[in-house]
């Protein structure tokens, strides 16, 4: 991993070749880019490591590229994610987009193509980073607001990161500063609205 990259890009394909080639082209733009032949492996590591962008092909064994971006969107949904879809599929892409994908991009995929749209979403992130006045959930607080979403009290949530019960109502109501909402009840009818905290794809 090289650590004084400016960002982090999270790629997730079942295909080698295509991880192998992406990751490539995507280090031109001085990103570190971490590869995943599955979507099990790219949850996993998002509960343990920071990620400015994820990028995932739609069709691939187990768990495919909509659930992934449904779940992703459950954990951290200021997350942009960048789909990977079949020529021509545009049906799908159009879900994709429903779901909250920032943006698709179809196979066979082209380097110039890929770099810039990969570059305007991680410029269009930043920009809404900095309007947003400092909102945006650290690491910590997206760890801790999974937590909660799994309905997990204040006093269990300090024994799983041990950390002091008063800690973890710190972070609870910065959580919901950030996010705009006074409770929890709030918190799960705004991500499960359509818009910015999509939580199922809306036919």
């Amino acid at each position: 991993m090289c650590r004084n990259a400016e960002h982090n890009i999270f790629l997730v394909d079942d295909e080698p070749l295509v991880r192998e080639t992406v990751g490539k082209v995507l280090r031109h733009l001085g990103a570190d880019v971490t590869c995943f032949a599955c979507a099990a492996d790219c949850l996993e590591q998002l509960g343990r490591e920071e990620c400015d962008l994820l990028i995932t092909d739609i069709k691939m064994p187990g768990i495919d590229g909509m659930e992934l971006l449904r779940r992703v969107k459950r954990l951290i949904p200021s997350l942009p994610v960048l789909v990977i879809t079949g020529y021509g599929d545009i049906r799908m892409a159009v879900r994709a987009m429903r779901a909250g994908a920032v943006d698709f991009i179809e196979k066979p995929l082209d380097r110039k193509s890929l770099l810039s749209l990969v570059g305007s979403v991680l410029r269009r992130d930043a920009r809404s980073h900095s309007s947003a006045g400092g909102k945006v959930l650290t690491k910590t607080e997206r760890e801790v607001l999974l937590y909660m979403l799994q309905g997990r009290s204040n006093k269990e949530i300090a024994v799983l990161r041990s950390r002091s019960i008063r800690t973890i109502e710190g972070h609870r109501r910065h959580i919901f500063e950030k996010l705009g909402v006074d409770n929890l009840m709030e918190l799960v009818r705004k991500m499960s609205s359509v818009g910015d905290y999509p939580l199922a794809e809306q036919e």
